[in-house]
Protein backbone atom coordinates (compact mmCIF):
# COMPACT_ATOMS: atom_id res chain seq x y z
CA UNK A 1 0.00 0.00 0.00
CA UNK A 2 1.59 3.41 -0.95
CA UNK A 3 1.09 6.05 1.84
CA UNK A 4 2.37 9.17 -0.77
CA UNK A 5 0.42 12.40 -0.94
CA UNK A 6 -2.52 10.19 1.61
CA UNK A 7 -3.75 12.75 4.21
CA UNK A 8 -3.00 10.79 7.85
CA UNK A 9 -4.16 12.04 10.77
CA UNK A 10 -2.59 10.84 14.18
CA UNK A 11 -3.05 10.79 17.60
CA UNK A 12 -0.65 10.30 20.04
CA UNK A 13 1.89 11.58 17.52
CA UNK A 14 4.21 13.23 20.46
CA UNK A 15 5.72 9.22 21.50
CA UNK A 16 5.32 5.68 21.54
CA UNK A 17 3.74 4.04 18.31
CA UNK A 18 2.30 7.23 16.89
CA UNK A 19 5.51 9.18 16.95
CA UNK A 20 7.35 6.64 14.94
CA UNK A 21 4.46 6.21 12.39
CA UNK A 22 4.94 9.90 12.07
CA UNK A 23 8.61 9.55 11.41
CA UNK A 24 7.89 6.18 8.97
CA UNK A 25 4.77 7.56 7.21
CA UNK A 26 6.51 10.75 6.63
CA UNK A 27 9.41 9.02 4.77
CA UNK A 28 6.88 7.42 2.65
CA UNK A 29 5.07 11.47 1.34
CA UNK A 30 2.02 11.28 3.51
CA UNK A 31 0.51 14.38 4.46
CA UNK A 32 0.17 14.25 8.07
CA UNK A 33 -1.57 15.62 10.67
CA UNK A 34 0.11 15.20 14.29
CA UNK A 35 -1.94 15.42 17.20
CA UNK A 36 -1.24 15.24 21.08
CA UNK A 37 -1.44 17.35 24.04
CA UNK A 38 1.88 18.63 24.07
CA UNK A 39 2.32 20.94 21.46
CA UNK A 40 6.06 21.63 22.16
CA UNK A 41 6.71 17.58 21.65
CA UNK A 42 4.81 17.63 18.81
CA UNK A 43 6.73 20.59 17.08
CA UNK A 44 9.56 18.69 17.93
CA UNK A 45 8.60 15.61 16.28
CA UNK A 46 7.57 17.87 12.96
CA UNK A 47 10.72 19.46 12.74
CA UNK A 48 12.40 16.11 12.64
CA UNK A 49 10.15 14.70 9.88
CA UNK A 50 10.55 14.61 5.93
CA UNK A 51 8.91 17.42 4.80
CA UNK A 52 7.89 18.65 7.64
CA UNK A 53 6.36 21.63 5.82
CA UNK A 54 3.63 19.88 4.87
CA UNK A 55 2.47 18.93 7.88
CA UNK A 56 0.12 20.49 10.34
CA UNK A 57 0.34 20.27 13.93
CA UNK A 58 -3.43 20.44 15.87
CA UNK A 59 -3.01 20.17 19.91
CA UNK A 60 -5.62 17.65 20.81
CA UNK A 61 -6.88 16.89 24.37
CA UNK A 62 -8.67 13.53 23.94
CA UNK A 63 -10.35 14.00 27.42
CA UNK A 64 -12.13 17.36 26.06
CA UNK A 65 -14.46 16.19 24.20
CA UNK A 66 -16.30 19.22 23.24
CA UNK A 67 -12.94 20.58 22.10
CA UNK A 68 -12.37 17.82 19.55
CA UNK A 69 -15.42 19.05 17.10
CA UNK A 70 -13.45 22.34 16.44
CA UNK A 71 -10.18 20.25 16.31
CA UNK A 72 -11.97 18.47 13.27
CA UNK A 73 -13.87 21.47 11.63
CA UNK A 74 -10.39 23.13 11.71
CA UNK A 75 -8.76 20.17 10.25
CA UNK A 76 -11.21 19.92 7.23
CA UNK A 77 -10.78 23.30 6.38
CA UNK A 78 -7.73 22.34 5.67
CA UNK A 79 -7.66 19.29 3.89
CA UNK A 80 -10.05 17.62 1.51
CA UNK A 81 -10.37 14.40 2.98
CA UNK A 82 -8.62 12.56 6.06
CA UNK A 83 -7.62 9.37 4.11
CA UNK A 84 -6.50 7.91 6.87
CA UNK A 85 -6.71 7.77 11.14
CA UNK A 86 -4.88 6.72 12.95
CA UNK A 87 -5.61 6.56 17.14
CA UNK A 88 -2.72 6.31 19.11
CA UNK A 89 -3.62 8.43 21.74
CA UNK A 90 -4.00 6.74 25.32
CA UNK A 91 -2.83 6.47 28.78
CA UNK A 92 -2.04 3.05 30.68
CA UNK A 93 -2.44 2.08 34.77
CA UNK A 94 -0.65 -0.66 36.32
CA UNK A 95 -1.83 -1.71 39.52
CA UNK A 96 -4.42 -4.01 41.41
CA UNK A 97 -8.42 -3.34 40.99
CA UNK A 98 -8.47 -2.55 44.98
CA UNK A 99 -5.68 -0.17 44.57
CA UNK A 100 -6.55 1.88 41.82
CA UNK A 101 -9.13 4.60 42.98
CA UNK A 102 -11.97 5.02 40.51
CA UNK A 103 -10.67 8.29 39.53
CA UNK A 104 -7.98 6.54 37.43
CA UNK A 105 -10.64 4.09 35.80
CA UNK A 106 -13.09 7.54 34.74
CA UNK A 107 -9.59 9.44 33.33
CA UNK A 108 -8.37 5.73 31.36
CA UNK A 109 -11.88 5.96 29.93
CA UNK A 110 -12.61 9.25 29.14
CA UNK A 111 -9.16 9.25 27.62
CA UNK A 112 -8.80 5.49 25.65
CA UNK A 113 -12.17 5.13 25.08
CA UNK A 114 -14.68 8.12 25.15
CA UNK A 115 -11.93 10.55 23.58
CA UNK A 116 -11.61 8.16 20.51
CA UNK A 117 -14.88 7.73 19.84
CA UNK A 118 -15.94 11.20 19.95
CA UNK A 119 -13.03 12.05 17.57
CA UNK A 120 -14.00 9.24 14.90
CA UNK A 121 -17.74 10.22 15.18
CA UNK A 122 -16.76 13.43 14.20
CA UNK A 123 -14.52 12.37 10.93
CA UNK A 124 -16.76 9.48 9.89
CA UNK A 125 -19.57 12.10 8.24
CA UNK A 126 -16.76 13.23 6.24
CA UNK A 127 -15.38 9.88 5.21
CA UNK A 128 -19.18 9.12 4.31
CA UNK A 129 -19.83 11.84 2.09
CA UNK A 130 -16.48 10.74 0.11
CA UNK A 131 -17.19 7.40 0.41
CA UNK A 132 -13.65 6.60 1.37
CA UNK A 133 -11.22 6.81 3.99
CA UNK A 134 -9.72 3.79 6.90
CA UNK A 135 -9.88 4.16 10.76
CA UNK A 136 -6.85 2.47 12.48
CA UNK A 137 -6.94 1.47 16.02
CA UNK A 138 -3.70 1.09 18.11
CA UNK A 139 -4.93 -1.74 20.61
CA UNK A 140 -3.37 -4.21 22.87
CA UNK A 141 -4.06 -8.09 23.34
CA UNK A 142 -5.50 -6.85 26.44
CA UNK A 143 -8.49 -5.81 24.67
CA UNK A 144 -9.45 -9.44 24.40
CA UNK A 145 -8.66 -10.58 27.95
CA UNK A 146 -7.69 -8.80 31.26
CA UNK A 147 -4.34 -9.17 32.83
CA UNK A 148 -3.31 -8.02 36.35
CA UNK A 149 -2.32 -4.50 37.18
CA UNK A 150 -4.41 -3.44 34.26
CA UNK A 151 -8.19 -3.21 34.82
CA UNK A 152 -9.15 0.10 33.75
CA UNK A 153 -6.66 -0.37 31.03
CA UNK A 154 -7.83 -3.66 30.15
CA UNK A 155 -11.56 -2.05 30.08
CA UNK A 156 -10.84 0.52 28.11
CA UNK A 157 -9.29 -1.73 24.84
CA UNK A 158 -12.38 -3.80 25.63
CA UNK A 159 -14.70 -0.54 24.96
CA UNK A 160 -12.91 0.05 21.73
CA UNK A 161 -13.15 -3.13 20.20
CA UNK A 162 -16.72 -3.20 20.79
CA UNK A 163 -17.06 0.26 19.47
CA UNK A 164 -14.95 -0.37 16.56
CA UNK A 165 -16.46 -3.92 15.62
CA UNK A 166 -19.71 -2.26 15.70
CA UNK A 167 -18.96 0.45 13.50
CA UNK A 168 -17.18 -1.91 10.83
CA UNK A 169 -20.71 -4.14 10.99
Amino acid sequence: MSFYSQTIWITGASSGIGEALVYELSQQGAILILSARNIEQLQQVKSQCSNSQQHQVIPLDLTDTKSLESAVTQVLKGVEKIDILIHCGGISQRSLVQDTDLAVDRQIMETNYFGTSALTKGIVPSMLQHQSGQIVVISSVVGYFGTLFRSAYAASKHALHGFFDSLRA
